[in-house]
């Protein structure tokens, strides 16, 4: 016997077993017998759900086709998925820069294994935080790669119906930001003197210093551009997305005008293309290879700019604008930032190419 309706226990293993209305036993004989569960909860949900598919069918009356009995039970029972596969999944399906979440990934499965997703614990997300704290890794570091893991359990948790609190969330982190540095900023003379050696150098690599400086891109979306999203007759590029690199965000698709070093170094640049690529010595097997020239270009900013670097350009940019009075909506249109200014903001087109053509104007050295 059993306490569980319509079931039955043999040997550890609750079945269902229920009688066939009159007008059904046609279809399905008089009893329906099917396997569950060893596991009492388990099998009174199975059963609980099995019962009301059936009640729903034989409601009207009259049976045309069975109801798949296996099926039911089998689409009810969780799957016994591994993380990895999961975040295979999770990340197959999102549009981002798949590195930082893989880097993540990697080093939590080299910690705690590659389990069912239902198998981790908040031990094993502290264990995560502790030996990221003694590699070395920085505060904001730690919670980039604890907002990445937390996203693929999330998703693992919703795809699987678990009720499972996420071993990841409000996970705290020793002395959060007090090891943040504020990123220095290119003064107007060290520009022009960067700019100028740039040109002069022949290097490709040097280029990318007034290409950054004086568009306010990142990196990747420089070194990432087709010559088609290059127009040298209207000194426009287009960002955008493509084959070998996707955009950080919506709001980084842009385009923006060549101005000043910026339209020269362009045009060098062109001229030593490949026809398709801008920079194809960073494009490999049809991926932006953006980190390889981050590494080329910092290694000389750094030894002639006291230790700045290719992203100080961007944050230069932004002062700059800031010192002309530009408006912020402006700022973050043209460096493709998201903007926080409210709602009203993300409705209309923007402005117009003419008014960043004049702002950006004011800014050049």
């Amino acid at each position: 016997m059993s306490h569980i309706q319509y079931t039955i226990c043999r040997s550890g293993t609750y079945f269902y077993n229920r009688r066939v209305p009159k007008h059904a036993v046609g279809i399905y004989g008089s009893y329906i017998r099917q396997a569950l569960s060893k596991d009492p909860d388990e099998a009174q949900a199975y059963a609980e759900r099995l019962s009301n598919v059936l009640e729903a069918s034989w409601s009207h009356g009259t049976c045309k086709a069975p109801v798949d009995v296996v099926a039911v039970v089998e689409s009810f029972k969780p799957r016994s998925v591994t993380l990895s596969e999961m975040a295979e999944e999770y990340l197959s399906l999102r549009k981002i820069d798949q590195k930082p979440p893989r880097v993540a990934l990697n080093t939590f499965l080299m910690l705690a294994g590659d389990r069912e997703v239902s198998g981790y614990t908040r031990e094993d997300a502290k264990m995560f935080v502790r030996h990221m704290v003694l590699k070395g890794n920085k505060t904001a570091t730690i919670r980039r790669r604890l907002n990445s893991l937390s996203a693929i359990l999330n998703y693992a948790y919703s795809e699987l119906d678990l009720e499972k609190r996420n071993p990841f969330t409000r996970l705290m982190i020793q002395g959060e930001g007090e090891d943040k540095h504020k990123r220095g900023t290119f003064t107007n003379d060290q520009l022009k003197q960067g700019y100028d050696k740039a040109l002069s150098s022949g290097s490709t690599v040097k280029l990318l210093m007034p290409l950054l400086g004086e568009t306010g891109c990142r990196l990747a979306e420089i070194v990432g551009l087709r010559l088609e999203d290059i127009d040298l007759e209207r000194d426009l590029i287009h960002i955008r997305p493509n084959t070998a690199r996707r955009l950080k965000t919506p709001n980084s698709i842009r385009t923006l005008p060549l101005m000043g070093y910026a339209k020269l170094a362009m045009e060098m640049a062109v001229r030593q293309s490949d026809g398709e690529w801008l920079f194809p010595r960073y494009i490999k097997d049809g991926t932006c290879k953006a980190t390889h020239a981050s590494n080329a270009l910092n290694k000389w900013l750094k030894q002639d700019f006291d230790g700045l670097t290719g992203h100080c350009l961007r944050h230069s940019m932004r002062d700059r604008l800031r010192a002309v009075e530009c408006p912020s909506e402006l700022i973050d249109q043209i460096g493709g930032w998201k903007s926080v200014g409210g709602v009203g903001v993300g409705y209309g087109h923007g402005y117009s190419l003419d008014k960043v053509r004049e702002w950006l104007g004011g800014t050049l050295v």
